[in-house]
């Protein structure tokens, strides 16, 4: 007969999987994918390298894992600001019903600013993850899953882009084209400022500059913030 896991050892070994996830995460926000060798992330977490292997079946593996979580956290919270602030909806006195957390007021171009910002800034205030996630030189597997997630930050972008032209806020153009020009651009803006070697500048100037130029892209050349 074959043998069967019980709910209880499933749980456990979903969590011990987490706990190493975590452990790798802590480790590359820290130091760097080259940084997270097996033994360091089996040192973090509690657990021999046997362990990881038990629960990974590569170094690669594991490390895909954490880009795609990371990068995915980061995807959503954009997606978040970019979406627009929900309609009033009736609701009784007692249970008002408010705004999405993250949803962003006014127009397309506003809304793009304030993504374009929103990325800018969360990867200066956590540089070394943001490099990792960005530029830093990675097991093939894992450069597999950054281009995934560059058309998906591409399509984020494209589908404001697409909305503004509709809406007669930006020019026409290709959406799609568009999207990936801004990827392109915000990340390689990013790359020198986020490198470990690189002196801290004044942060503030930089996003403004960053946004001003992504709507530049778009074809909107008013200043910003």
């Amino acid at each position: 007969m074959a043998y069967r896991r019980t709910e209880k050892t499933e749980r456990r070994l979903a969590e011990v999987r987490e706990r190493i996830v975590s452990a790798a995460w802590a480790v590359v926000a820290e130091s760097g994918f080259e940084a997270a060798s097996v033994s360091a992330v089996a040192e973090r977490a509690g657990l021999s390298a046997g362990g990881i292997y038990r629960h990974f079946s590569s170094r690669g593996d594991l490390l895909t894992e954490v880009f795609e979580r990371a990068s995915g956290h980061e995807l959503g919270v954009l997606a978040s600001v970019a979406a627009p602030v929900a309609a009033p909806v009736a609701a009784p006195v007692a249970a008002p019903v408010a705004a999405p957390v993250a949803a962003s007021d006014g127009g397309v171009r506003e809304r793009l600013a304030r993504v374009i910002a929103t990325f800018a800034r969360r990867a200066l205030d956590g540089r070394r993850l943001a490099y990792a996630l960005i530029a830093e030189p990675v097991d093939p597997s894992v450069d597999a899953a950054r281009l995934e997630y560059r058309r998906r930050y591409r399509d984020l972008f494209a589908g404001l882009v697409r909305e503004g032209v509709a809406a007669g806020e930006l020019p026409p153009q290709n959406p799609e084209l568009t999207g990936a020009a801004l990827v392109g651009a915000v990340a390689e803006c990013l790359v020198g400022p986020l490198a470990p070697e690189h002196d801290h500048g004044d942060d503030e100037s930089l996003i403004a500059n960053v946004t001003k130029l992504a709507l530049n892209v778009t074809g909107v050349t008013a200043d910003v913030g």
